[in-house]
Formats: C-alpha cells, structure tokens, sequence
C-alpha cells in the first residue's frame, strides 16, 4: 500500500531522511544581473513562486546577500551550479 503525504509531510520527510547537515544557497549582490533574470532563475532553478523570488532578490540588493535554498549539500550542489551557469553569484554555506 502507498502512502500519501500533503506537500508539507513529504517536505518534512525529505528534510529528516536527507544525509548529512542542513547547507544553504546564498545569492550575493553583483552590479550585473537585472531583477528580472535574478527573479526568473530563482523561479526557474530554485521553484520559487513570483512573489518569494521577488523579495529575495530585494533582500540582496539591499543586504548584499540572501540565503534561497536549503538543503542537504548533494541536494544543493547542481541547483547551485545552475544558478552560477546563469552568471548569479551564488555558494552553499
């Protein structure tokens, strides 16, 4: 028999059954990137909704950084890649 879990259960079991420490993206400010493709590859690699992306990108401007993501490291990795193949400046802490 398959379980079913609402999206909020099978957050919680992907966050208590990942490997290793809890890391995040962090997005750095740069004079580079418009809002506009900050906002779309927030939305596009990370699956953040218009609005959340929206105030990540308004944090980094105005603090210099933002964490986007969390997450175990191997999770992390390749979406932290992405985001440095779309010329972000991005690391995992």
């Amino acid at each position: 028999m398959r379980m079913h879990y609402s999206p909020e259960e099978q957050l919680l079991q992907e966050v208590l059954f990942e490997e290793g420490p809890i890391k995040e993206i962090i997005l750095h400010n740069d004079e580079v990137n418009t809002f506009q493709h900050v906002i779309v590859s927030l939305i596009d690699i990370c699956g953040h909704e218009p609005m959340q992306a929206t105030q990540c990108a308004h944090i980094v401007h105005n603090n210099g950084k933002c964490s986007v993501k969390r997450g175990s490291f191997d999770h992390l990795e390749p979406i932290c890649t992405a985001l440095l193949e779309r010329g972000l400046s991005a690391d995992i802490e």
